[in-house]
């Protein structure tokens, strides 16, 4: 893949479910004028290609991902994943869009603990049609089985240590089966021990599932796991 300030290259053109970014802008009104967050990003990523996101805090980074998972729109450019605009989407649509498309994975997990680790990595299914939730629950089994905790699955939050309940979080973002997997600092909070086993899980999981990946974090060790790396200084992405 190529890269360099104006945007990052990759895969084939007009490949069905890539993620493509033209000339994404952000920027926040302040009294002394434009703040500008994001300063013209482009960038192409195919399924089951991954990225990691290097930078300074306040750089942009959680922004970027928030775009890009239309979380937050921009202020001026483009995001298509498959060839869908979420930003053009009327807000339900792209409510659906979200729950179908694009699997997220924080810093904080944020389970919901009055649920089980199964009801929580459920919790995306709760807005599916009925007909597609049907084999939601078999899924959600499978994937906790595949990070460890198939002896947990009736857990609370409370009773699973903090790799336990970021691993949790891991399954959730994949249980509906997204094109697109963000992931904002998931081993930030976490020892070594823990992070390491968490960002195990995160690519063996991104890799088998074929799915988008794009990571931000602060880790030098952990970006040097992904084949593709850029640090967002200035608004602008540059490769490293």
């Amino acid at each position: 893949m190529k890269m360099d300030e104006a945007g990052i290259a990759g895969g084939s053109p007009g490949a069905a479910g890539a993620l493509e970014v033209e000339d994404l802008r952000k920027e926040y009104p302040t009294p002394s004028g434009p703040l500008v967050i994001l300063d013209g990003i482009s960038l192409r990523l195919e399924p089951g290609e991954a990225l990691a996101i290097l930078g300074p805090s306040g750089s942009g980074k959680s922004t970027l991902l928030f775009i890009l998972g239309a979380l937050e729109p921009p202020t001026g450019g483009r995001v298509r994943l498959g060839g869908v605009d979420p930003h053009g989407l009327a807000e339900r649509a792209q409510a659906e869009f979200r729950n179908r498309k694009v699997g997220f994975v924080f810093q904080e997990h944020h389970l919901l603990p009055q649920l089980t680790l199964l009801e929580n990595v459920l919790v995306p299914a709760i807005i599916r049609p009925t007909e597609e939730r049907a084999g939601l629950p078999q899924r959600a089994r499978a994937l906790i089985e595949r990070v460890g905790l198939g002896p947990r699955a009736g857990h609370l939050p409370a009773e699973l240590s903090g790799g336990e309940r970021q691993r949790t979080a891991i399954a959730r973002a994949l249980v509906g089966s997204p094109s697109l997997v963000l992931a904002d600092e998931p081993t930030g909070n976490l020892d070594r021990r823990s992070a390491a086993e968490a960002a195990d899980l995160l690519l063996d999981l991104q890799r088998q599932e074929h799915t988008i990946l794009v990571l931000a974090t602060h880790s030098l060790e952990l970006a040097a796991r992904l084949p593709r790396r850029a640090e967002l200084v200035g608004g602008r992405l540059r490769e490293v």
